[in-house]
């Protein structure tokens, strides 16, 4: 399968992930009655009704102990520790999941950030890294550093 390659202006803000869809997908096209999103994993495109559970990985936030970080920072911190490689196995043992999440957000809230959650976070972080996505920004973050640099 050829390597995709995504536009490196696109942030987390076109990723979604779907209830009852395996992987990722990426927002291609606006309808009627709903949307049509890519697959990341095999790029098959698909017909998602409106009523459908879906989640904008820009809008997924993790509980810590005082605040809430966005998916998209804990992806970044995920990154700079793999020196923008995969991370560890999604599948690896609780404790070991459990201790690597520590070391990306010591301060996050263990009643209420699931194994689940952790897993599929990992899981998300190498899906996006392994199809070359690894712009982890939202447009508010981009936009602040454009206004920045002028």
């Amino acid at each position: 399968m050829p390597a995709k390659i995504y536009n490196e202006n696109m942030g987390l803000e076109k990723i979604l992930s779907i209830s009852g869809k395996p992987g990722l997908f990426e927002l291609t096209a606006q309808t009627r009655g709903g949307f049509v999103a890519k697959s990341i994993i095999d790029e098959k495109k698909i017909a998602v009704n409106v009523r459908q559970n879906v989640s904008l990985l820009s809008e997924i936030a993790i509980y810590t102990n005082t605040d809430e970080v966005p998916l998209g920072t804990i992806f970044q911190k995920i990154s700079a520790k793999e020196n923008g490689g995969e991370a560890i196995d999604h599948k690896a043992p609780k404790k070991e999941l459990e201790a690597y999440f520590s070391e990306i957000l010591p301060d996050y809230d263990v009643d209420r950030v699931y194994q689940s959650d952790i897993k599929k976070i990992i899981q998300w972080y190498n899906l996006l890294v392994k199809n070359e996505f690894t712009d982890f920004s939202t447009d508010k973050e981009k936009e602040a550093t454009s206004d920045q640099e002028e």
